[in-house]
């Protein structure tokens, strides 16, 4: 399948860089590129790609705001957003807005390529651990449980069962599927058809979001 994918980026030789690096790639292509998150989200609804590679400091709309505006008219773009440090206000405000993941500047190409193909598969480029080190430094910046729209939100996990909701839990602590089925003494084959399941019922996207919706609810909670 070819990966279709769309360069954010206000400096054109980082944009430059970014198509010469995928244009040696056989199965991706690059539909289109823009300067801003304006542009961005314009380009997405009339390029259709299927990621977006996205800048995050850039002048006019950020790219915390057109991530969240390019998920919201189309769930299945993947975002991938392009930071300096990996633990930083930023990457944590990308994943509330809906990335599927972050990369450092400075990937290697080959790491790029992956990431790109990682999360066009509908997987997440950021370790569940790395998203939880990440919600509890910032924390304070979510919804706080209780409050306005977090009873919405936790009346769709009724949707799941008891299993399901301990698996949840396990993801949103931070484990892998090999550490989950260990804690439960199940296969990882069963952990990952629990998370599938989970995924589909409560119409996220991947392992990310699982974690950011169990800080959202009161779930697990700030180390």
């Amino acid at each position: 399948m070819t990966v279709r994918v769309l360069l954010v980026d206000d400096q054109p030789l980082m944009r430059k860089g970014f198509r010469m690096i995928l244009d040696e790639e056989e199965d991706i292509v690059v539909v289109g590129e823009a300067a801003d998150g304006r542009e961005a989200v314009q380009a997405a609804a009339s390029c259709s790609p299927d990621v977006i590679l996205m800048d995050i400091r850039m002048p006019g709309m950020d790219g915390i705001e057109a991530t969240r505006q390019i998920v919201q008219q189309d769930r299945h773009q993947r975002v991938l957003v392009l930071t300096t440090f990996d633990l930083d206000e930023y990457a944590f405000g990308a994943l509330r807005a809906g990335a599927s993941g972050f990369l450092l500047k400075d990937v290697p190409p080959d790491e790029l390529v992956a990431a790109i193909h990682t999360v066009a598969s509908g997987d997440a480029v950021v370790a569940p651990r790395v998203t939880r080190r990440l919600l509890d430094e910032y924390a304070h910046q979510l919804p706080v449980p209780g409050g306005p729209g977090s009873e919405d939100a936790a009346r769709v996990l009724d949707e799941l069962t008891d299993r399901e909701r301990e698996v949840l839990v396990a993801v949103a602590d931070g484990l892998s599927n090999a550490e989950i089925a260990e804690r439960l003494f199940v296969s990882e084959a069963t952990v990952k058809s629990h998370v599938g399941r989970i995924l589909t019922k409560l119409g996220l996207r991947d392992r990310v979001q699982v974690v950011v919706l169990a800080f959202q609810v009161g779930i697990v909670r700030p180390r």
